[in-house]
Protein backbone atom coordinates (compact mmCIF):
# COMPACT_ATOMS: atom_id res chain seq x y z
CA UNK A 1 0.00 0.00 0.00
CA UNK A 2 1.30 3.21 -1.06
CA UNK A 3 1.94 5.68 1.68
CA UNK A 4 0.41 9.32 1.06
CA UNK A 5 2.66 12.24 2.74
CA UNK A 6 0.65 15.32 3.16
CA UNK A 7 4.19 17.90 2.62
CA UNK A 8 3.54 20.90 5.42
CA UNK A 9 4.90 24.23 4.24
CA UNK A 10 4.78 25.76 7.34
CA UNK A 11 5.84 22.78 10.02
CA UNK A 12 9.40 22.02 10.57
CA UNK A 13 10.75 18.99 12.62
CA UNK A 14 13.68 19.27 14.52
CA UNK A 15 16.22 16.55 16.03
CA UNK A 16 19.28 17.10 17.53
CA UNK A 17 22.49 14.65 16.67
CA UNK A 18 24.53 15.26 19.55
CA UNK A 19 27.72 13.46 17.72
CA UNK A 20 31.72 14.55 17.67
CA UNK A 21 32.73 10.86 16.67
CA UNK A 22 33.77 11.16 13.00
CA UNK A 23 34.75 14.25 13.40
CA UNK A 24 38.82 15.48 14.39
CA UNK A 25 38.38 16.86 18.11
CA UNK A 26 35.34 16.77 20.94
CA UNK A 27 32.97 19.61 21.13
CA UNK A 28 30.79 19.51 18.35
CA UNK A 29 28.19 16.82 20.38
CA UNK A 30 27.32 20.01 21.93
CA UNK A 31 25.94 21.81 18.85
CA UNK A 32 22.65 20.98 19.38
CA UNK A 33 21.77 22.29 23.18
CA UNK A 34 23.94 25.24 21.88
CA UNK A 35 21.62 25.89 19.29
CA UNK A 36 18.48 25.26 20.91
CA UNK A 37 19.27 27.72 24.17
CA UNK A 38 20.17 30.25 21.23
CA UNK A 39 16.56 30.35 20.35
CA UNK A 40 16.55 28.41 17.08
CA UNK A 41 12.97 26.99 17.93
CA UNK A 42 11.54 30.17 19.29
CA UNK A 43 12.86 31.86 16.60
CA UNK A 44 11.28 29.77 14.03
CA UNK A 45 7.74 29.70 15.73
CA UNK A 46 8.37 33.76 15.63
CA UNK A 47 8.26 33.81 11.92
CA UNK A 48 5.20 31.42 11.54
CA UNK A 49 6.80 27.92 11.73
CA UNK A 50 4.48 25.05 13.78
CA UNK A 51 7.82 23.85 15.25
CA UNK A 52 7.85 19.68 16.74
CA UNK A 53 11.03 18.89 18.69
CA UNK A 54 11.67 15.50 18.27
CA UNK A 55 14.50 16.00 20.73
CA UNK A 56 18.02 14.54 20.74
CA UNK A 57 19.69 11.09 19.90
CA UNK A 58 21.92 9.85 22.60
CA UNK A 59 25.52 11.46 22.71
CA UNK A 60 28.58 10.06 20.78
CA UNK A 61 31.81 11.31 21.90
CA UNK A 62 35.02 11.71 19.69
CA UNK A 63 37.69 9.44 20.96
CA UNK A 64 41.05 8.59 18.77
CA UNK A 65 39.94 4.81 18.68
CA UNK A 66 43.42 3.99 17.66
CA UNK A 67 41.84 -0.18 17.05
CA UNK A 68 40.18 1.41 14.01
CA UNK A 69 42.84 3.92 12.67
CA UNK A 70 40.85 4.14 9.21
CA UNK A 71 37.51 4.44 10.12
CA UNK A 72 37.75 5.65 13.65
CA UNK A 73 34.76 5.22 16.19
CA UNK A 74 32.84 3.24 13.47
CA UNK A 75 30.46 1.21 15.76
CA UNK A 76 30.17 4.54 17.68
CA UNK A 77 28.84 6.27 14.36
CA UNK A 78 26.62 3.27 13.08
CA UNK A 79 24.94 3.19 16.57
CA UNK A 80 24.26 7.12 15.90
CA UNK A 81 22.71 6.52 12.63
CA UNK A 82 20.36 3.94 13.84
CA UNK A 83 19.06 6.09 16.70
CA UNK A 84 18.82 9.13 13.92
CA UNK A 85 17.39 6.94 11.08
CA UNK A 86 13.48 6.73 12.56
CA UNK A 87 13.61 9.85 13.87
CA UNK A 88 14.18 11.20 10.67
CA UNK A 89 11.60 8.44 9.08
CA UNK A 90 8.83 10.01 11.39
CA UNK A 91 9.59 13.44 11.01
CA UNK A 92 9.39 13.13 6.99
CA UNK A 93 6.16 10.98 6.93
CA UNK A 94 4.62 13.93 9.04
CA UNK A 95 5.08 16.02 6.17
CA UNK A 96 7.04 18.30 8.12
CA UNK A 97 10.74 19.55 6.81
CA UNK A 98 13.51 18.27 8.51
CA UNK A 99 15.97 19.94 10.29
CA UNK A 100 18.93 18.20 12.35
CA UNK A 101 21.03 19.75 14.13
CA UNK A 102 24.60 18.45 14.44
CA UNK A 103 27.48 17.17 15.11
CA UNK A 104 29.18 15.13 12.29
CA UNK A 105 28.62 14.79 8.76
CA UNK A 106 27.82 11.05 8.43
CA UNK A 107 24.39 12.33 10.24
CA UNK A 108 23.14 13.10 6.69
CA UNK A 109 23.39 9.64 5.98
CA UNK A 110 20.59 8.12 8.54
CA UNK A 111 18.75 11.58 7.27
CA UNK A 112 18.67 10.06 3.46
CA UNK A 113 18.16 6.26 4.70
CA UNK A 114 15.10 7.67 6.85
CA UNK A 115 13.91 9.64 3.22
CA UNK A 116 14.31 6.66 0.86
CA UNK A 117 11.55 4.70 3.20
CA UNK A 118 9.16 6.90 0.90
CA UNK A 119 11.11 8.38 -1.67
CA UNK A 120 12.88 5.97 -4.61
CA UNK A 121 15.01 8.89 -5.88
CA UNK A 122 16.73 11.97 -3.93
CA UNK A 123 19.18 14.20 -5.12
CA UNK A 124 22.08 15.66 -2.75
CA UNK A 125 23.06 19.18 -2.45
CA UNK A 126 26.68 18.91 -0.58
CA UNK A 127 27.20 22.53 1.06
CA UNK A 128 30.58 21.98 2.24
CA UNK A 129 34.18 23.26 2.05
CA UNK A 130 35.32 19.66 1.77
CA UNK A 131 34.87 17.12 -0.56
CA UNK A 132 34.25 14.16 1.90
CA UNK A 133 35.03 11.59 -0.49
CA UNK A 134 38.34 9.71 1.41
CA UNK A 135 38.02 6.26 1.83
CA UNK A 136 39.55 3.83 3.94
CA UNK A 137 42.43 3.11 1.53
CA UNK A 138 43.59 6.88 1.44
CA UNK A 139 41.99 8.33 4.15
CA UNK A 140 44.63 11.34 5.46
CA UNK A 141 43.26 10.82 9.24
CA UNK A 142 40.74 7.86 9.52
CA UNK A 143 37.79 10.54 10.29
CA UNK A 144 34.59 9.34 9.42
CA UNK A 145 33.38 12.96 8.28
CA UNK A 146 36.07 12.95 5.69
CA UNK A 147 34.16 10.04 3.83
CA UNK A 148 30.38 10.86 4.38
CA UNK A 149 29.77 11.63 1.11
CA UNK A 150 31.63 8.44 -0.26
CA UNK A 151 29.64 6.14 1.71
CA UNK A 152 26.53 7.84 0.63
CA UNK A 153 27.16 7.23 -3.35
CA UNK A 154 28.46 3.53 -2.09
CA UNK A 155 32.36 4.51 -2.50
CA UNK A 156 33.06 4.71 1.31
CA UNK A 157 33.97 3.04 4.08
CA UNK A 158 31.77 -0.23 3.82
CA UNK A 159 29.83 -0.18 6.96
CA UNK A 160 28.91 3.40 6.01
CA UNK A 161 28.45 1.94 2.53
CA UNK A 162 25.77 -0.72 3.59
CA UNK A 163 23.77 1.04 5.90
CA UNK A 164 21.57 1.59 3.57
CA UNK A 165 20.98 -1.92 2.08
CA UNK A 166 20.69 -1.09 -1.94
CA UNK A 167 23.56 1.32 -2.47
CA UNK A 168 23.93 4.11 -3.11
CA UNK A 169 21.59 6.23 -1.26
CA UNK A 170 22.15 8.63 -3.66
CA UNK A 171 23.54 8.52 -7.43
CA UNK A 172 27.07 10.13 -8.10
CA UNK A 173 24.70 12.10 -10.98
CA UNK A 174 22.18 13.41 -8.92
CA UNK A 175 24.81 14.73 -5.82
CA UNK A 176 26.28 17.99 -6.12
CA UNK A 177 29.26 20.01 -4.28
CA UNK A 178 28.61 23.52 -3.13
CA UNK A 179 31.20 25.80 -2.20
CA UNK A 180 34.13 22.84 -2.14
CA UNK A 181 37.57 24.74 -1.42
CA UNK A 182 39.59 21.70 0.22
CA UNK A 183 39.76 18.72 -1.68
CA UNK A 184 42.94 15.73 -0.81
CA UNK A 185 44.99 14.48 -3.91
CA UNK A 186 42.38 11.02 -4.03
CA UNK A 187 39.40 13.10 -3.81
CA UNK A 188 40.40 15.09 -6.78
CA UNK A 189 41.33 11.99 -9.07
CA UNK A 190 38.35 10.57 -8.35
CA UNK A 191 36.23 14.10 -9.13
CA UNK A 192 38.33 14.18 -12.22
CA UNK A 193 36.53 11.13 -13.48
CA UNK A 194 33.15 11.22 -12.12
CA UNK A 195 29.41 12.17 -12.71
CA UNK A 196 29.56 14.16 -9.37
CA UNK A 197 29.35 17.62 -10.29
CA UNK A 198 31.67 20.14 -8.09
CA UNK A 199 31.50 23.99 -7.72
CA UNK A 200 34.22 25.71 -6.21
CA UNK A 201 33.78 28.90 -4.18
CA UNK A 202 35.86 30.88 -6.33
CA UNK A 203 33.83 29.81 -8.76
CA UNK A 204 30.56 30.85 -7.56
CA UNK A 205 31.81 34.11 -6.76
CA UNK A 206 32.89 34.77 -10.29
CA UNK A 207 30.01 33.79 -11.31
CA UNK A 208 27.63 35.23 -8.55
CA UNK A 209 25.78 33.52 -5.73
CA UNK A 210 22.09 33.90 -7.38
CA UNK A 211 23.19 32.31 -10.64
CA UNK A 212 25.52 29.49 -8.79
CA UNK A 213 22.83 28.35 -6.75
CA UNK A 214 20.02 28.21 -9.31
CA UNK A 215 22.37 26.38 -11.66
CA UNK A 216 23.02 23.78 -9.19
CA UNK A 217 19.43 23.50 -8.37
CA UNK A 218 18.64 22.58 -11.96
CA UNK A 219 21.39 20.22 -12.36
CA UNK A 220 19.75 18.60 -9.55
CA UNK A 221 16.37 18.80 -11.15
CA UNK A 222 15.34 19.95 -7.93
CA UNK A 223 11.74 21.46 -9.63
CA UNK A 224 10.36 18.00 -9.64
CA UNK A 225 12.88 15.72 -7.54
CA UNK A 226 12.94 15.85 -3.79
CA UNK A 227 16.25 16.40 -2.57
CA UNK A 228 18.12 16.96 0.90
CA UNK A 229 20.48 19.97 2.06
CA UNK A 230 23.55 19.87 3.76
CA UNK A 231 25.35 22.01 5.57
CA UNK A 232 28.65 22.03 6.67
CA UNK A 233 28.92 25.44 9.07
CA UNK A 234 33.14 25.17 7.88
CA UNK A 235 32.03 26.74 4.19
CA UNK A 236 32.31 29.61 6.16
CA UNK A 237 35.41 31.91 6.23
CA UNK A 238 37.10 31.12 9.72
CA UNK A 239 37.03 35.38 9.82
CA UNK A 240 33.12 35.22 10.16
CA UNK A 241 32.22 32.39 11.80
CA UNK A 242 35.68 30.42 13.14
CA UNK A 243 33.83 28.06 16.14
CA UNK A 244 34.04 24.96 13.80
CA UNK A 245 36.02 21.98 14.23
CA UNK A 246 38.44 23.08 11.06
CA UNK A 247 37.86 26.12 10.29
CA UNK A 248 39.89 27.59 7.50
CA UNK A 249 40.51 31.45 5.69
CA UNK A 250 39.11 31.84 2.16
CA UNK A 251 35.75 30.25 0.21
CA UNK A 252 32.76 31.78 0.71
CA UNK A 253 31.87 34.90 3.03
CA UNK A 254 28.75 34.42 5.39
CA UNK A 255 26.75 36.40 3.27
CA UNK A 256 27.53 34.59 0.35
CA UNK A 257 26.25 31.48 2.12
CA UNK A 258 23.13 33.02 3.68
CA UNK A 259 22.09 34.15 -0.07
CA UNK A 260 22.91 30.94 -1.32
CA UNK A 261 21.14 28.96 1.62
CA UNK A 262 18.24 30.93 1.15
CA UNK A 263 17.49 30.42 -2.44
CA UNK A 264 17.94 26.10 -1.77
CA UNK A 265 15.86 26.77 0.91
CA UNK A 266 12.95 28.22 -1.18
CA UNK A 267 12.32 25.14 -3.10
CA UNK A 268 9.34 23.32 -2.80
CA UNK A 269 11.00 19.63 -2.90
CA UNK A 270 13.91 20.13 -0.28
CA UNK A 271 12.96 17.07 2.21
CA UNK A 272 15.31 17.98 4.48
CA UNK A 273 18.80 20.18 5.66
CA UNK A 274 21.13 19.62 8.51
CA UNK A 275 24.15 21.77 10.15
CA UNK A 276 27.09 19.93 10.93
CA UNK A 277 30.70 21.11 12.52
CA UNK A 278 30.02 24.12 14.90
CA UNK A 279 32.02 23.28 18.39
CA UNK A 280 30.46 25.18 21.02
CA UNK A 281 33.89 24.91 22.92
CA UNK A 282 35.19 27.24 20.67
CA UNK A 283 32.22 29.75 20.59
CA UNK A 284 32.94 30.81 24.32
CA UNK A 285 30.51 33.88 24.45
CA UNK A 286 27.80 32.78 22.55
CA UNK A 287 28.36 35.07 19.25
CA UNK A 288 28.49 31.89 16.67
CA UNK A 289 25.51 30.34 17.88
CA UNK A 290 23.68 33.49 17.38
CA UNK A 291 24.80 33.94 13.72
CA UNK A 292 24.04 30.10 12.94
CA UNK A 293 20.94 31.11 14.32
CA UNK A 294 20.41 33.62 12.20
CA UNK A 295 21.25 32.09 9.29
CA UNK A 296 19.00 29.47 9.65
CA UNK A 297 16.04 31.49 10.36
CA UNK A 298 16.89 34.17 7.50
CA UNK A 299 17.16 30.93 5.12
CA UNK A 300 14.12 29.28 6.40
CA UNK A 301 11.98 32.36 6.45
CA UNK A 302 12.74 32.75 3.05
CA UNK A 303 11.00 29.40 2.24
CA UNK A 304 7.92 30.05 4.54
CA UNK A 305 7.21 33.49 2.32
CA UNK A 306 8.14 31.80 -1.13
CA UNK A 307 6.02 28.57 -0.35
CA UNK A 308 3.15 29.52 2.31
CA UNK A 309 2.06 33.12 1.73
CA UNK A 310 -0.74 35.10 3.74
CA UNK A 311 -3.12 33.60 1.24
CA UNK A 312 -2.03 30.03 2.52
CA UNK A 313 -1.32 27.60 -0.55
CA UNK A 314 -2.76 23.98 -0.06
CA UNK A 315 -0.85 21.52 1.24
CA UNK A 316 0.92 19.21 -1.76
CA UNK A 317 0.88 15.61 -1.34
CA UNK A 318 3.23 13.07 -2.47
CA UNK A 319 2.24 9.30 -3.15
CA UNK A 320 5.13 7.35 -3.21
CA UNK A 321 5.39 3.61 -3.92
CA UNK A 322 6.96 2.31 -0.12
CA UNK A 323 4.87 0.13 1.66
CA UNK A 324 3.81 1.73 4.65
Amino acid sequence: MAVKIVRQPNKIAIIGAPSSAAGFLAGSEKAPAALRAAGIVERLQSIGYEVADLGDCAPRLFAEDDEHKRSRNVTEIIASLNDLKPRAELALKSGALLLVLGGDCTQMIAMLAGARRYYRQISLLWFDRDADLNTPAGTPSGRLDGMALAGIIGKGSPELVRFWGEPPLVREPDTLIYGLVRVDPPEQEFLVRSPLRHVYAADIQIKGVEKSAQDALTHLHTGNRQFMLHLDLDVISQEELSATNVPDSGGLALAEVQASLSEFAKQKNLLGLDVAQYNPDRDTDGSAAKKIVDLLVEALGARLAALAPPAAAPATEDTTSAPA
